[in-house]
């Protein structure tokens, strides 16, 4: 990784309006001019015309998988990951061996990430002991370490237990802290091997009905209501969902919610082919569910994209679909399939990918530094990407350590050309340094 230096970045595109030039200088931005207008002594110079100028994308949703699990990602491989996509600050998911349930695990975490320094790393705490939904967590202590654990989540697992979430969402309340639902009811979803519909009864495939997470988001934003307190809802992945939280947001209840970049894009006509790749939870859904999605993320229903980042390593995936791991490695495609879906669509501009992408999750998170404006004295985490590039994904070359993409030998559009933290490059001319 290069050392922080002075970094003259010249005629790009910040949030995709007229070029302008940046002066990278002590972690800051230090100057910001017209294009053309500011010096370059003793600065390392980036030719940026054409490329589009973002803050440093965050992450709510990232699986590392350390500790526990380090055939499939580490913190170091992960967060490499997320700097090869643009990302600056990414949240790491509790779900691990052992679980993030107490302030050492959790800060065990928070200092890989440290000692990375590809992208800073905000670790997620467990809602319960053991994700076994029975008994609180650590909460406080997790919030009180040094990681300053904010949002909490059995993501992998839902909190079924309404008593369980209700002094949850009571507890994160009296410090700001914000609780994470997998929104899956176990008893509707046994056995479940994709969405449930045609195409499930035409496989014979065991159907993951959406009404088995439009239940739980429907009691939870009731529950977040009557405690006055946090509720984020992750990977949000039908049409019903989003008419839900609209109405909880009508009702200015404090409720967020993400969407994937898959559930975007993919739908479960996929499934036919019966290759695991296409294998995640929640299962992807239909195309309608797919553009109420991109509907609901425009009009800001969908507060912003997280990438639940789900690294297995081969043996998991490259199997019979009934064997196979859920999910899908998303960090270094996000961009290019968001630019896909939401941009050349004419759904959202780039300023609405960066609110979407960088400063409305880095809200989310309470993450300082990070989401911020692109203005002199802000801190210099930052993105530029390639709008006018097409390629092939190929995950060969991908800094993850697992390569279970679905996008594999699809074309995308958009590169990830430098990414900067704090002033430092960890990515330039599209290779992690």
């Amino acid at each position: 990784m290069s050392d922080p230096q002075k970094t003259l970045i010249r005629g790009a595109s910040p949030l995709g309006g007229e070029p302008r030039d940046l002066l990278l200088d002590g972690g800051v931005i230090a100057q910001t001019g017209a294009g053309g207008t500011l010096g370059a002594a003793g600065a390392t110079v980036v030719e940026a015309d054409g490329l589009i100028l973002l803050p440093g994308l965050v992450d709510l949703h990232t699986h590392l998988r350390e500790p526990g699990r380090e055939d499939s990602e580490t913190v170091l491989t992960g967060t490499r990951a997320a700097a090869a996509g643009g990302y600056t600050a990414v949240h790491a998911m509790a779900n691990t061996f052992p679980v993030a349930d107490t302030a050492g695990v959790v800060e065990q975490v928070w200092r890989l990430g440290r000692e990375s320094g590809y992208c800073d790393v905000q670790p997620v705490g467990a809602v319960t002991v053991g994700l076994e939904g029975k008994q609180l967590a650590e909460l406080g202590a997790m919030h009180d370490s040094a990681a300053g654990v904010r949002i909490f989540s059995d993501d992998g697992k839902c909190v079924d237990d309404a008593v369980i979430m209700r002094r949850a969402l009571e507890y994160v309340k009296a410090f700001g802290g914000v609780v994470a639902q997998h929104a899956q009811e176990p008893r509707l979803t046994e056995g479940a091997q994709m969405n449930e519909g045609v195409v499930s009864a035409e496989l014979g495939l065991g159907g993951w009905p959406a009404v088995a997470e439009e239940s739980v988001i429907a009691r939870d934003v009731l529950l977040a209501a009557h405690v006055g307190s946090r509720l984020h809802i992750c990977h949000v992945s039908t049409a019903g969902s989003v008419e839900i939280i609209r109405w909880a947001k009508s009702k200015g209840w404090d409720v967020t919610a993400e969407v994937t970049p898959h559930h975007l894009l993919l739908t479960d006509e996929l499934v036919r082919s019966y290759d695991p790749v296409y294998k995640v939870n929640p299962p992807l859904r239909t195309e309608e569910d797919v553009l109420a999605l991109r509907a609901a993320l425009a009009d800001g229903t969908l507060d912003c994209v997280a990438t639940d980042h789900a690294p297995h390593p081969h043996e998991d995936k490259d199997c019979e679909w009934g064997a196979a791991a859920m999910g899908m490695v998303g960090l270094e495609t996000a961009l290019s399939v968001v630019q896909h879906t939401m941009v050349e669509t004419g759904l959202l501009d780039w300023a609405g990918v960066a609110d979407r992408m960088s400063s409305r999750p880095a809200a989310i998170g309470r993450l300082r530094g990070q989401g911020r404006p692109l203005a002199q004295g802000e801190p210099a985490n930052l993105v530029l990407a390639d709008p006018a590039y097409r390629g092939v994904v190929d995950p060969a070359g991908f800094a993850s350590r697992s390569r279970n993409t679905p996008y594999a030998g699809r074309e995308l559009p958009g590169r990830v050309t430098h990414t900067f933290l704090r002033g430092r490059a960890t990515v330039v001319d599209g290779a992690v340094v």
